[in-house]
């Protein structure tokens, strides 16, 4: 394919047709905190090698996750990836392959996505899951659509604890569908007063919440039922489910979760992995596609793609969803993982990073002026300083510990919440690296 670089006469026209005065117009949605005024200040041209050296450079000056203690969490999480996924995963056959739209073809990409979502489906503690989205965040927002589709509400209640950026990006979601979404105030370590009236499509709750609470949401889920609305329950530390009872024990209609943790090393922040999971009664309004067994004219077991309910498989619109793909690759890497660890092997997991959280938590607790907030947790827990959080996590980080994640950072309004500090621990912490923060810590707050 060429390069058909455009005129300024093609320019003015293309945006004249969308009614458009300036190519500037077209970006007038996004925030103008997010928009760069100007070039990146790079040169303009180098030559591979001098740009290997400049970013190398460059990538020097970072701490890195496996360099130095790490307690860094909220939504994304630092687990150990056994070297057999990276090996099985890069195979030819995994690596290069994409959407089944051939079935016959593709047989053995279907049955890893089969599994996948039984795996997925038992984690969850319900009866059917998809073959993945993109991510926890746009899972979540999906979710909100899809009880809209089915209770024909038009309003979602976001729990307080809900993750800043999930409640960010259902909020997109919702300016193009007519659907009011009412975000509850964070109030970290305090329940929610969750009000739900006949208007109420779904409420939805973090578990364990964005600040590390674990709350039962039985009874919440009995509240929703009665009054016609649906429970959605986000999971952002998939982990968790290793040790706690699942959203499906507690009521929940439908799940929407992140699998990062497992099989997914971070990255830099992506590519991640949504997870779907719901009632069965309400399959045909899940987003994405789901893959399903079957035999065939010899009475061999296949896998076929039985429901895909995306845009560009049936009319647009009846499409329950316009996300094109799932995160193929993402999803076989936490499939491989899971079924290395088993069933027993998860909830070993799940109990050492419990009980490293523990422990941080005692020895934090025991630092001068620091107090813990959060009183029922996984592996993740907000504390309070004495001193703003952020200049704190910045003087760890000049002693190559890093320390958690600042609230102000998710929260610039909040004034009241800029002490507030946001800690996780995974098994990956020793408990050289837990005496090293909690002693850095009481050096930098005095």
């Amino acid at each position: 394919m060429r390069y058909l670089p455009l005129t300024p006469s093609d320019r003015q026209q293309m945006l004249a047709t969308v009614g458009a005065t300036s190519i500037d117009d077209l970006f007038a949605d996004v925030p103008k905190l997010a928009r760069r005024d100007g070039l990146v200040d790079l040169p303009l041209a180098q030559g591979e090698l001098e740009v290997e050296r400049a970013l190398s450079r460059m990538a020097a000056k970072n701490v890195s996750a496996g360099s130095a203690p790490f307690f860094i969490g909220g939504g994304v999480y630092r687990h150990h990836v056994p070297a057999a996924v990276d090996h099985l995963i890069q195979r030819g056959e995994f690596l290069t392959s994409y959407t089944p739209y051939q079935p016959e073809l593709a047989q053995g990409t279907l049955q890893s996505l089969f599994e996948f979502q039984t795996q997925v489906a038992l984690l969850t503690g319900m009866e059917v899951a998809n073959a993945s989205l993109y991510d926890g965040a746009t899972s979540c927002a999906e979710a909100v659509a899809m009880a809209h589709r089915i209770t024909r509400r038009s309003k979602a209640v976001l729990s307080g604890g809900l993750h800043p950026h999930y409640r960010e990006v259902c909020e997109t979601y919702a300016q193009f569908s007519g659907l009011e979404v009412r975000a509850l105030k964070p109030t970290p370590g305090v329940a929610d007063p969750i009000d739900i009236d006949n208007e109420t499509a779904c409420v939805v709750v973090q578990y364990p919440d964005f600040f590390g609470e674990l709350r039962d949401c039985s009874a919440l889920a009995a509240r929703c039922h009665q009054a016609g609305a649906l429970l959605v329950v986000v999971v952002t530390e998939i982990v968790s489910l290793g040790a706690v009872r699942s959203p499906g024990e507690m009521g929940a209609d439908i799940v929407a979760a992140e699998g990062q943790s497992i099989g997914n090393a971070l990255n830099f922040g992506g590519p991640h992995l949504g997870l779907f999971a719901s009632r069965e009664q309400f399959v045909r309004q899940m987003p994405g596609r789901l893959v399903g067994q079957t035999t065939d004219a010899d009475g061999k077991r296949g896998w076929v793609l039985t429901l895909s309910t995306r845009e560009q498989h049936i009319r647009r619109e009846k499409a329950t969803s316009n996300i094109c793909t799932n995160s193929g690759l993402c999803a076989l890497a936490f499939t491989i993982h899971l079924a290395l660890l088993g069933e027993s092997g998860l909830t070993r997991l799940a109990k050492l990073n419990h009980a490293a959280a523990c422990i941080l938590a005692d020895r934090l607790a025991a630092v001068p002026g620091v107090r813990i907030v959060t009183r029922n947790f996984f592996n993740e827990f907000v504390v309070r300083l004495p001193i703003p959080a952020a200049d704190a996590v910045t003087a760890l980080t000049d002693k190559d510990v890093l320390g958690g994640v600042p609230l102000s950072r998710f929260y610039l309004d909040r004034a009241d919440l800029a002490d507030l500090l946001l800690i996780a621990t995974t098994e990956t912490a020793t408990p050289e690296d837990i005496d090293i923060f909690s002693d850095t810590l009481a050096e930098v707050l005095q």
